[in-house]
């Protein structure tokens, strides 16, 4: 689990420091404030260190680091993502719950090779896993042959460590009973599962006795599928860390709520989630959540200035930010008769 982080000119990210992490944790702001990036900068450091010393992984972790921010990010060189000023440097420094800690920094003219400053974090065995606002189980094939095969930009790392993840078949046996609940659960939501059939090698939606193509299934179910699929291979247990660019997208509000419950279920189990939204239905169920459960929720908002602040804890009351000030505006507009 991530227990505090400090991000210093990274991309539209000027300054963003947090402090005692949450099991959920949420992200807020308008377009283009770095929503997103904050949640690949975290991360691209988090998945690098899983993956050091992992398989037959004999790169160094400054190797390691260095390609996932490359690929992760996608520009002409790794300075690139450093803010834009004279002299200013990219600093980041993450601490887990264990108290042991990542710190390294670079300048605008770095172009792959990154010095870690300091770097205590003990082996980690679990994975984390960022889960994009579309699907990706009917683009398997596109984003191994585009990013794989081919080594071109478009489909960044986070797409092909989820394609990767995904493609881990099944486990048998038995499941820890938060997982297999949730995989009921998340089953339950659309009265059918995805799955890879055996014989065509191609995922498809199943529905009682009738299956269905993945280009003719609809995008919130296979958006579901995926964190039911890595459930079920056991790629995510209870120390894994998920990032979710707007769990609301392709979802009804009812799904969005029962999402978010099963994500809870997940969240008490241990897996820590970071969730970055638009949505006024995800603040106050998470509110709701907060409250139930006695969850603190740390939220995060970005200012005009690109200053992240670790504004409030959702068990305390909604946050003061557009989503919610427009919602009121809507509110009052109707009963003024506007």
């Amino acid at each position: 689990m991530i227990k505090s982080f400090d991000l210093e000119n990274y991309g539209p990210i000027t300054k963003a420091t947090s402090n005692n992490l949450g099991q959920i944790n949420l992200v807020l702001g308008k377009n283009s404030t770095g929503k997103t990036f904050l949640l690949k900068a975290l991360y691209s450091a988090i998945r690098s260190h899983e993956e050091n010393e992992k398989g037959n992984n004999n790169q160094s972790f400054e190797d390691i680091l260095s390609d996932k921010l490359y690929w992760t990010f996608q520009t002409g060189k790794i300075g690139d993502i450093v803010a834009r000023g004279e002299g200013k440097k990219l600093k980041m420094s993450l601490q887990l719950e264990d108290d042991n800690s990542l710190n390294f920094s670079f300048g605008k003219d770095t172009s792959k090779n990154i010095s870690v400053i300091e770097n205590t974090l003990r082996r980690r065995d679990s994975n984390s896993i960022f889960l994009p606002p579309k699907e990706v189980l009917s683009l398997i094939d596109v984003i191994y042959k585009s990013a794989v095969v081919d080594k071109l930009f478009g489909f960044d790392s986070t797409y092909v460590d989820l394609i990767t993840a995904l493609k881990i078949p099944t486990q048998k046996g038995r499941n820890s009973d938060a997982f297999a609940d949730s995989r009921k659960r998340l089953e339950k939501m659309f009265s059918g599962k995805v799955e890879l059939d055996s014989k065509s090698q191609k995922w498809v939606y199943k529905k009682g006795n009738s299956k269905f193509s993945m280009m003719t299934t609809a995008e919130g179910v296979k958006k579901v599928a995926m964190l039911d699929t890595l459930l079920g291979n056991r790629y995510l247990d209870k120390d894994s860390i998920v990032f979710i660019d707007e769990p609301e997208s392709a979802l009804h509000p009812t799904a969005i709520v029962e999402f978010l419950d099963i994500i809870t279920v997940l969240a008490k189990s241990g897996i820590q989630f970071f969730l970055a939204t638009h949505s006024y239905y995800v603040i106050k169920k998470l509110l709701l959540i907060a409250k139930k459960h006695n969850m603190p929720i740390p939220t995060f908002i970005a200012t005009e200035d690109g200053h992240w602040n670790q504004s409030c804890l959702l068990v305390d009351g909604l946050p003061d930010n557009e989503i919610i000030n427009e919602s009121i505006r809507l509110f009052e507009q109707e009963f003024q008769g506007v």
